[in-house]
């Protein structure tokens, strides 16, 4: 057994074979973690009723192994004598791992949180927003997260932080001014979230565009005009112009102005009038607050003044369609003339 004793790059043969086998060790060992969590884990976890555990031990199960194989790996290097330089730049190499496999493990538990346990209770509010905000959010934790864990790997390692953050202070600042307008929708995002004027699915209008709102982004919102198009607007300009939510409203005023012809007497009409008020009264699109009355005489006709409002779930334009169908079919019906521009003319004979 002399030969163990021999020496090969500073460590004998014996203390070779010894950190080999923690190495070789360490693969058997994650062979076995990779059984219990395919087999014995992912069986317990399906006999319960949350969701939570299934994800937790599907997403932890490589980042976990990958601890026994760094762990593996420093004690080698550890073990074994090399070099003072290259021995810092080997346990660096087994630092900087162990930081990127803890802050996996971290992120991977937030994001089966929050997607499992947050984003479902969100869903069962009334506000379809926090359901898309959680998202949005969830993005900002995970990166928040990975940001700490390569800072502080980069520091156990020996980099020097201050004077990077100081550099990227530097390097953000003129990003940001190249990027101002990116910046300023990004602001606007976060403040229609935090203010919620719309909803998604809301008929709203903005700047010379009416339709329904599709999506919500951090930089931009798309919505469906009632052409059927798509429509992307930069979220500033919701917070540089009004917004208009037309479902908001509890309901869609429609003004109507009648003209009869100036030979209709009082009781024709009264019973246009009546005509009126019948047809939207039995109507189920249509609210109980309406209103029709002999507002006034015309140049040319005798006026009629006709209001009703349609229900928020009922579609307007059909309403108006039907309504103003039975208008012209009961007005034909009862002889109710309209009246359209006409003028007369009296011709004076000179002696």
């Amino acid at each position: 057994m002399e030969y163990l004793n021999y020496e090969l790059f500073g460590n004998s043969i014996h203390h070779w074979v010894i950190a080999l086998g923690v190495l070789v060790g360490s693969f058997v060992l994650v062979k076995i973690i990779y059984w219990v969590f395919s087999s014995v884990f992912k069986n317990l976890t399906n006999k319960t009723k949350t969701n939570l555990d299934d994800i937790l031990v599907k997403n932890l199960q490589k980042p976990l192994t990958n601890l026994v194989l760094i762990g593996a790996y420093y004690f080698a290097v550890s073990y074994l004598s090399f070099e003072k330089n290259v021995e810092g730049v080997l346990l660096n190499i087994a630092y900087l791992l162990f930081t990127i496999s803890i802050t996996s493990i971290i992120s991977k538990i937030v994001d089966a949180l929050i997607s499992e346990v947050i984003l479902p209770i969100s869903k069962k509010t009334e506000s379809s927003f926090d359901a898309h905000l959680i998202p949005v959010i969830q993005k900002a934790v995970r990166a928040i997260i990975w940001s700490l864990g390569i800072v502080i790997g980069l520091d156990n390692i020996g980099f020097d932080i201050t004077a990077m953050i100081a550099g990227l202070g530097i390097g953000g600042l003129a990003l940001a001014l190249a990027a101002q307008d990116s910046v300023k929708n990004i602001f606007a995002g976060i403040m229609i979230f935090l203010d919620k004027p719309f909803k998604i699915n809301d008929r709203i209008k903005i700047d010379g565009h009416d339709g329904t709102v599709e999506d919500v982004g951090l930089r931009s919102t798309r919505i469906r005009t009632l052409e059927g198009r798509i429509v992307t607007i930069p979220n500033c300009t919701f917070t540089d112009n009004s917004v208009i939510n037309v479902t908001s409203q509890p309901a869609l005023k429609v003004k109507i102005n009648l003209g009869l012809t100036y030979d209709t007497n009082e009781d024709s009409m009264q019973k246009a009038i009546d005509i009126l008020v019948d047809i939207v009264k039995n109507q189920d699109s249509i609210t109980n607050d309406y209103a029709a009355g002999f507002n006034g005489f015309g140049d040319f006709s005798l006026n009629i003044l006709f209001m009703y409002y349609v229900k928020p779930d009922s579609h307007w334009l059909n309403t108006q369609t039907l309504v103003n169908k039975e208008i012209l079919k009961r007005f034909n019906k009862e002889g109710l003339e309209f009246a359209f521009p006409t003028q007369t003319i009296f011709k004076k004979e000179i002696s």
